[in-house]
């Protein structure tokens, strides 16, 4: 019986996902009318699952254009 127990216990925490810190770096890139970048790149701190680290981070994407200037975010989890 208390192997049973033992097993049935594993097997619950191994179907269990885990909550763990995942970095989610981002980078912005600024163009301009003369044609040139400037890479800026931040991160920050996400405590979830891979999954929904990954979702959270890649929500943070985004493009917009203010007069001739662009600029351009890109995350990704480290």
């Amino acid at each position: 019986m208390k192997k049973v127990l033992l097993v049935a216990a594993v097997a619950c925490m191994a179907m269990t996902s885990c909550k763990k810190n995942y970095t989610c770096e981002c980078t912005t890139t600024y163009t301009g009318g003369g044609g040139s970048t400037t890479p800026f790149v931040g991160s920050t701190t996400i405590n979830d699952t891979k999954s929904k680290a990954e979702d959270a981070c890649n929500s943070m994407d985004q493009t917009s254009t203010a007069g001739s200037i662009t600029s351009t975010t890109d995350c990704k989890i480290k």
